[in-house]
């Protein structure tokens, strides 16, 4: 059953997009409409348009567009109820019950966060048991407390085939549930066993206190030595970061650590405002969401061949965002819970407070493979060096380093700066010179997504994204229009069933705006159609230019089959002509 149009109508009066998106977005005043840096892909030149007079937004950066509960649905990673649901709770509104009662993927994913609880709590009270004896001392002997334990959650999976699906049987939960929650798998024979068994397990928690996965590791040397939850309705890893629940509290500085385990050693040392990314590719999710929460972000990854290659790409991903990135190096290549235990916590933030920020550690790094007392290896650094400088956008900083680099290799500052600046207009033109197709190669993904018939009728949909982008900004238009055109002569199928969807709203009276269309179409398809309306809303659209989009459709429509001669009939021919005389006289 679809949510009341009077609740809908409550929640968005209560929930204006602007407010909503000014939680996660730094806005700046454009006329009547806001810009931003987008929170949805990495940027420095603002390209995230809010519009507060449609309650919609539209990023010319990655496409990304819809309404206030689609932006939600992206920044949270919810499904439409669930994001529909966190807008209620935030202006105070209670959720029609219905609701809950009726959509069996929002069912799905609350059957899993139950699990998920459920399942942590056997795990750390098996930690407690004779049999987790083994896992409990392993705890110890990495210096964990009991307090630190209990503050994690922390527990272990017993070695046998079935201890979870035994305890949360119980607990009345179907084998299909704890399958989807990746808390058990489906054998050959047809029955289920845990996929955690003999393994330390910590929990994941997301920043509402949900816990949405699992990571569980060997006691041994058996492989893999970690396994951690794949993704499920309710957990995905480039969508969290763990322990950010905990340091998201802590200020605007994070650190950013490999692994659970160091993230664990560091809280307890006192350094609550420590993280873990749930892999090395550092997807922009990720990213995003660590700018959402810090200024600054302390790279503290292994010094080993892997963990300079996950600092490098860190800093590549993270540049994008605009943070302050610090990079902290270890002496004698320990990682932080080995340093901690064998100098303290107070030589630890010595390091932190002396960590080198990224155009420094870069410099450093190229530092170690060129011999500069040589000419060609002097050259050779002299070279990556201005390329490094050419990538910052502050001249200060770009005066800075270029001062820096004169004293370290006796050549003059004017000459490093002449390099930095052919390095930046050469990389510029390069911008350029790939922007323009990169991004008409962005939007046609978009439309064979979204509308793959766009691509073959491209006159037809052109004047279809005008007529409904107009229709859902003046509603007064539908009744005219649908006097003139049927749902069947819309050429491509995505513009034809919002049509239909249109006319059927607006005969039924509710409203056609944007919010109201969200939970029909997924997240690609409200940004299609808030292109559709922000195209539409800049261009003042009267009565007559409406008929003429109208007209243009049904001869589009008359001339479908011109891409397919086999299938004209002798009835068709004569439309065609016609159409295609009337296609003339428009060009």
């Amino acid at each position: 059953m679809a949510l009341p149009e009077s609740f809908l109508q409550e929640l968005l009066s209560k929930n204006d997009i602007e407010s909503v998106a000014s939680s996660y977005v730094s806005f700046k005043r454009r006329g009547r409409n806001l810009v931003g840096l987008c929170p949805f892909h990495g940027e420095k030149t603002a390209s995230f348009n809010l519009y507060p007079e449609t309650s919609s937004f539209y990023c010319f950066g990655c496409g990304a567009g819809g309404d206030v509960i689609t932006f939600i649905k992206r920044i949270e990673n919810l499904d439409y109820l669930d994001a529909v649901r966190f807008l209620a709770d935030r202006s105070g509104m209670k959720m029609p019950e219905q609701s809950r009662e009726n959509d069996q993927t929002s069912r799905l994913r609350m059957r899993i966060l139950e699990a998920n609880r459920e399942a942590a709590r056997l795990y750390h009270g098996a930690l407690y048991r004779p049999e987790g004896k083994v896992a409990l001392d392993y705890y110890h002997s990495r210096g964990y407390t009991d307090a630190t334990i209990r503050h994690f959650g922390l527990g272990f999976a017993p070695p046998g085939w079935d201890y979870l699906l035994k305890g949360l049987r119980a607990k009345g939960f179907k084998e299909e549930e704890l399958v989807a929650a990746f808390l058990a798998a489906r054998g050959r024979n047809g029955g289920h066993y845990d996929v955690f068994r003999n393994r330390v397990i910590i929990p994941i928690i997301d920043i509402r206190g949900n816990v949405v996965g699992f990571g569980g590791r060997v006691l041994d040397d058996t492989k893999p030595k970690y396994i951690n939850t794949e993704s499920t309705l309710a957990f995905s890893k480039s969508r969290n970061l763990f322990a950010l629940n905990f340091a998201k509290n802590e200020g605007r500085e994070l650190n950013l650590c490999e692994g659970y385990m160091d993230v664990i050693a560091m809280h307890q040392a006192g350094f609550t405002n420590t993280v873990a990314a749930l892999g090395t590719s550092f997807p922009e999710e990720q990213m995003q969401l660590i700018a959402r929460y810090a200024d600054r972000i302390n790279l503290i990854f292994d010094a080993d061949g892997a963990g300079q290659k996950a600092t490098r790409r860190a800093i590549d991903n993270l540049r994008r965002t605009g943070l302050d990135v610090r990079v902290v190096t270890i002496p004698d290549g320990k990682d932080p819970d080995e340093f901690i235990q064998k100098n303290g916590a107070a030589a630890f933030k010595l390091l932190l407070d002396r960590a080198a920020n990224a155009v420094e550690h870069r410099l450093l790094e190229i530092g170690k493979t060129h011999n500069i007392l040589t000419s060609e290896g002097k050259l050779a650094y002299y070279n990556e060096a201005a390329q490094i400088l050419a990538q910052l956008d502050s001249p200060v900083e770009r005066d800075l380093y270029a001062g820096r680099l004169s004293e370290l290799l006796s050549v003059s500052k004017d000459a490093i700066l002449r390099e930095v600046e052919s390095n930046r207009k050469k990389k510029q033109r390069q911008e350029v010179r790939y922007q323009l197709p990169n991004l008409m190669r962005k939007e046609q993904r978009e439309l064979q997504q979204v509308n793959p018939e766009a691509v073959t009728y491209t006159r037809a949909a052109s004047a279809e994204e005008g007529l409904l982008g107009t229709l859902i900004l003046h509603p007064d238009y539908i009744r005219q229009v649908r006097q003139v055109l049927s749902p069947e002569q819309v050429v491509t199928e995505f513009n034809r069933r919002l049509y239909s969807h249109l006319l059927d709203r607006d005969r039924q009276g509710l409203l056609v705006e944007l919010a109201f269309l969200a939970a029909n179409y997924d997240q690609d398809g409200m940004a299609y159609i808030s292109r559709m309306v922000q195209e539409a809303k800049e261009h003042t659209v009267t009565p007559e230019e409406i008929l003429r989009l109208a007209a243009v459709i049904r001869e589009e429509h008359a001339l479908r089959h011109l891409n397919d001669p086999a299938a004209v009939t002798d009835d068709d021919i004569q439309s065609m002509l016609d159409a295609l005389r009337a296609r003339k006289q428009d060009k």
